[in-house]
């Protein structure tokens, strides 16, 4: 596959409700150029469009959370961009219980996409992740090991 730039972009509430339509957004989108690896990529949206709702200030009356998504010869690039917040910041966790019911979302992010990164911009906060195309050779899909969360 060679498609080049931004597929496109999706503005949904701040709430749960989001993650399923997000989602389905970058199912739709990834589906549209014949991109067949979509399972990685969903599983980490659904991570970050959770993450931005529970830990942003997304998650607040009248929040946002945006979804970019763009291709360039076979690698997907996702941005998931919130309201931002003073209190929390991706950091890495020490521990991971696999008995909780969260603490996961960054972890995972680490152990599947091929680079990931965040950084402030003026309308909040940006977390962004690649997937290489399988076998190539920025690619890789470790096993779990360790833990982190937003």
């Amino acid at each position: 596959m060679k498609t080049l730039g931004m597929l496109g972009q999706v503005a949904l509430p701040g709430e749960v409700s989001s993650v399923p339509v997000a989602r389905r957004h970058v199912r739709e989108l990834l589906d549209s150029v014949g991109h067949t690896d979509t399972d990685d990529a969903l599983l980490l949206v659904t991570e970050l469009v959770a993450n931005a709702v529970r830990h942003s200030h997304s998650g607040r009356p009248g929040g946002r959370v945006t979804v970019s998504v763009a291709t360039h010869d076979g690698t997907i690039h996702i941005d998931v961009t919130d309201d931002g917040s003073t209190d929390h910041r991706p950091r890495l966790r020490s521990e991971v219980d696999a008995d909780s019911g969260g603490g996961r979302g960054l972890w995972l992010v680490q152990e599947i996409a091929s680079a990931w990164g965040w950084h402030e911009v003026p309308a909040g906060r940006v977390v962004w992740f690649r997937l290489a195309p399988a076998g190539s050779a920025g690619s890789h899909r470790p096993r779990p090991t360790g833990g982190w969360d937003r």
